[in-house]
């Protein structure tokens, strides 16, 4: 097996310190702290170690065998006549989904949401498989990503890439004239990307809307329609602009992540499909992963218009919610305002995802399905690994954060106020406007949300995973 750690040992055995000696010391803002700190996070999670030689050298076999008829090849009905796009962050491998528009000769409108087909390749229980569940997830570092597969087929034959005949699970999706569904068609398909696009360029697709290249703006225009429809069946609107740690080489910044229309068209179009797809189980009575919100009682409008827009109020709104719940049977879901949902669109990185895919194409296909028993035992064994990865990107964020503020330690930062979390503590949670992240601080007594405030450093120490914020009086 190849030992990630064994890759770090090798790779600072050419450099001019011994890995004791980064271990030890204490530098302002070098790779040193990302590898005393990768060992701590990852060790002994399903992470730790590559893939092992065999996973390797199995994931260059399938990718060699994916220009050769597979199984499920005859199941796929030709879509190459559609114009597909996808649309992600610069840089990204993993490409599951994509979206297409299509008006019929009735002049109906239609929706294409694309998603890659792993299973083509991945048999379930194969070694592959069986190593993708023991990870269930994909996690992403400030420095780069821990794939669910080798990304030999992560970023290689099981995505949807541009200029190739690519295998996926595609829904056409007819809306009515509010919003909500009208018609559903799905099945397996063979389709070719069209254009990899990052979201700026969608914003600039959508924005000018050239002649021959307008679907992208019939598409944000059918997807505010839905996010239209939602909201009268009581979504929540709680986007606001986030900001990441993210690193490179021996360098730390922070990537401010913008609300845009070609963001909250992708958002929208994997929301219906995961609604689609518990639509469809639900008219079937389908086990599916499906994912659910208990309602909650938010607070009165007349509160909420004292507080600023955005940020201070989507804070009083969330304290309120709870936590999402899975089960093997639909129920609602409070902040997206659906009777039910199933995330569905990420089968390469996520392993409940690909569940989903499978069971139904099992039932599409008049196959075995999994039973509810069946497939709460492989959700309920995915839960550990989950909560796991959430820890470890946390706490990935965590250790830049304090690496980030150790560099920037003299300088201050106009913040809001958002609510207590310990008042007796003076502990609460502000929000720094040109950096976009909330923060745990301590913050001067009688705070209310929306006070305007000014973070200060008071002490770091990255090494030691030390970082104390504190915010005062503007």
């Amino acid at each position: 097996m190849i030992s990630f750690i064994t890759k770090l040992n090798q790779r600072f055995l050419q450099s001019r310190y011994s890995l004791e000696d980064i271990l030890v010391s204490h530098l302002s803002v070098d790779y040193s702290h990302w590898v005393h700190y990768e060992l701590l996070c990852l060790q002994s999670s399903p992470w730790s170690n590559g893939f092992t030689q065999d996973q390797i050298d199995n994931a260059h076999q399938l990718s060699g065998s994916a220009n050769e008829t597979q199984a499920s090849d005859t199941e796929r009905v030709n879509l190459t006549r559609l114009r597909c796009f996808t649309l992600d962050e610069p840089g990204t491998q993993e490409l599951d989904d994509a979206l297409s528009y299509e008006k019929d000769e009735d002049g109906r409108e239609w929706i294409w949401v694309h998603i890659a087909d792993p299973d083509r390749l991945i048999t379930a229980g194969s070694n592959l498989d069986l190593e993708a569940r023991r990870r269930a997830t994909s996690i992403y570092l400030a420095s780069g990503t821990l794939p669910m597969f080798p990304v030999e087929l992560a970023g290689g034959a099981l995505s949807l890439r541009q200029g190739e005949r690519c295998a996926a699970l595609s829904a056409a999706i007819h809306l009515d004239e509010s919003g909500g569904l009208n018609e559903v068609i799905f099945h397996r398909s063979w389709i070719s990307l069209t254009y990899r696009l990052t979201y700026e360029d969608g914003d600039e697709l959508i924005d000018l809307g050239p002649i021959g290249d307008q679907d992208l703006t019939h598409l944000s225009r059918l997807m505010s329609l839905r996010r239209g429809w939602r909201q009268r069946q009581g979504a929540l609107e709680l986007e606001q602009t986030e900001g990441r740690f993210c690193q490179d080489s021996e360098t730390i910044g922070i990537e401010i992540i913008e609300t845009s229309p070609a963001r909250q068209m992708v958002a929208e179009a994997m929301i219906l499909m995961g609604a689609t797809f518990a639509e469809i189980g639900k008219r079937e009575n389908l086990p599916l992963p499906y994912r659910g919100q208990q309602s909650a009682e938010l607070p009165l409008l007349a509160e909420l218009k004292v507080l600023p827009e955005g940020p201070v109020r989507h804070a009083a709104i969330k304290r309120c919610l709870s936590r999402g719940t899975i089960g093997t049977k639909p129920t609602p879901h409070f902040s997206l305002g659906l009777s039910g949902y199933a995330q569905a669109t990420s089968p390469i990185r996520r392993y409940s995802d690909l569940i989903l895919q499978r069971q139904l194409l099992s039932w599409q296909s008049g196959k075995q399905t999994l039973t509810e028993s069946e497939l709460a035992e492989l959700t309920d064994s995915l839960e550990p690994v989950l909560k796991q990865a959430t820890q470890i990107a946390r706490e990935d964020q965590k250790h830049w954060q304090q690496v980030w503020f150790e560099k920037h330690r003299c300088k201050q930062w106009p913040a809001q106020f958002l609510r207590w979390l310990r008042e007796h503590d003076q502990l609460a949670l502000i929000y720094i406007d040109s950096l976009s992240l909330e923060l745990v601080v301590t913050s001067p007594q009688n705070s209310e949300p929306g006070d305007r405030l000014v973070l200060i450093v008071e002490s770091v120490d990255s090494s030691m995973g030390f970082l104390s914020l504190r915010a005062i009086a503007a």
